[in-house]
């Protein structure tokens, strides 16, 4: 083998690396080993026989494919939940890991209650909460940038688009948290027995709520109503269906917008003079955020199973084959991005794929982008002088990349 010695062992490292295996190194900083990956061994076969894609062009092309690549996870997650399991329930019927015709009748629901006017009407909604929560700030002068404030944003935004009364909005991350994380590569059976439990929970809360909104529907265009309206369509969704996805709203709208938020608030405190840049053009908000999207993804992985035989990247896939896409390695991609490992507010373009692609581009991404600009924008504007104020908690996971906790001071 030529090259350089880092670059003999960053290829060792490329062939040896197995997503459920890393440690806190890879939480801390994926990246070095996503580039060795995208440079020496882009379609990488893990220990477990199935496969890590690193560049953007192939995620990009599988994204886009209709007819050789699958979301449905039923054969993926039968093995790792239980077949029968409140998690496999959950997951096997949400909308993200499906395909047509269901995928698309559940989308067409969600996307409908998600039209321009609507994001328009919800903006001065979504301002009104991120004030509140700085009100709250400016008075104890410290706080935590994720319980405090990131998290505290996508709860009261989706909360209201499913009309969750606010008294009832405690349990929320919690569950949103639990059932998510055992997405992660490796499950162990303490997060199994807390997503299983959190899933029913959560179902069970929900069919009270669903029993009082069809006897009293308190906005006829929320999101909410819009869904049960597909209970009298010509193909209803079943009960478990609509439960299943309103789980999924909460879920999937709470988990990526904390990231979005948090990570952007780390960024902008570790690149002062893009800090500065933002304060003296509040115009660029929203390119910051497309750029907080694109440099650290909220979600960094998304899978796919191979159907039909297909060609990426020079290999032959035969159906049965699993492909993990690596959305935060295609993200620093040079071959789309210029300088990739630089943080830049005004960069453009930035065909990022935080949001994925193609059919299944994620449909709440329209609001995610909404609150992220509204609460960076604020809060950048309204403390001059905000500020790290201890060190940074990573979340040690491999799909979403986030912190638990981010100490702020103003």
């Amino acid at each position: 083998m030529t090259g350089s010695v880092g670059d003999v062992l960053n290829a060792s490292a490329a062939l040896a690396f197995d997503p459920a295996a890393v440690d806190a190194g890879f939480h801390a900083d994926p990246y070095p080993m996503y580039r060795a990956l995208r440079e020496h061994d882009p379609l990488h076969r893990c220990p477990d026989g199935s496969w890590f894609l690193t560049r953007h062009a192939h995620l990009d092309r599988i994204y886009r494919d209709r007819n050789a690549l699958s979301s449905d996870k039923k054969a993926a997650f039968a093995p790792k939940f239980g077949a029968g399991s409140p998690l496999f329930e959950h997951h096997t019927t949400s909308l993200v890991f499906n395909d047509p015709p269901y995928h698309t009748r559940v989308r067409r629901a969600i996307v409908g209650a998600l039209s321009p006017h609507v994001l328009r009407d919800m903006a001065p909604a979504v301002a009104r909460v991120i004030d509140g929560l700085l009100d709250q700030i400016e008075a104890r002068g410290e706080f935590d940038g994720i319980s405090d404030f990131a998290a505290a944003i996508p709860v009261e935004v989706i909360g209201n688009l499913l009309t969750v009364p606010r008294e009832e909005r405690g349990p929320l991350r919690e569950w949103s948290l639990a059932i998510l994380g055992a997405l992660e590569p490796t499950l162990t059976p303490q997060q199994q027995a807390r997503g299983d439990a959190a899933v029913r929970e959560f179902v069970a809360y929900l069919k009270h709520l669903l029993a009082r909104r069809r006897r009293d529907p308190l906005d006829e265009e929320s999101m909410l109503a819009r869904l049960l309206r597909e209970e009298r369509a010509t193909e209803p969704l079943a009960e478990t269906e609509l439960l299943q996805n309103c789980v999924f709203l909460l879920n999937a709208g709470h988990e990526t917008t904390t990231n979005l938020i948090g990570n952007g608030l780390h960024l902008l405190l570790t690149h002062p003079s893009e800090l500065q840049r933002l304060r003296c053009a509040p115009s660029l908000v929203a390119s910051c955020v497309e750029e907080c999207l694109r440099f650290e993804s909220p979600n960094q992985l998304g899978n796919r199973l191979v159907i039909a035989p297909v060609q990426i990247g020079g290999k032959s896939l035969e159906p049965g084959a699993y492909l993990h896409l690596c959305i935060g390695a295609a993200n620093r991609d040079p071959a789309v991005f210029a300088d990739p490992d630089r943080f830049d507010i005004a960069r453009s373009p930035n065909p990022h794929l935080a949001f994925a692609a193609g059919a299944h581009a994620c449909a709440g991404m329209s609001v995610a982008r909404l609150e992220g600009q509204i609460a960076l924008a604020r809060i950048v504007a309204r403390f001059a002088r905000l500020r790290l104020a201890g060190e940074p908690r990573r979340s040690p996971r491999v799909r979403f990349r986030g912190f638990s906790s981010l100490p702020l001071a103003v």
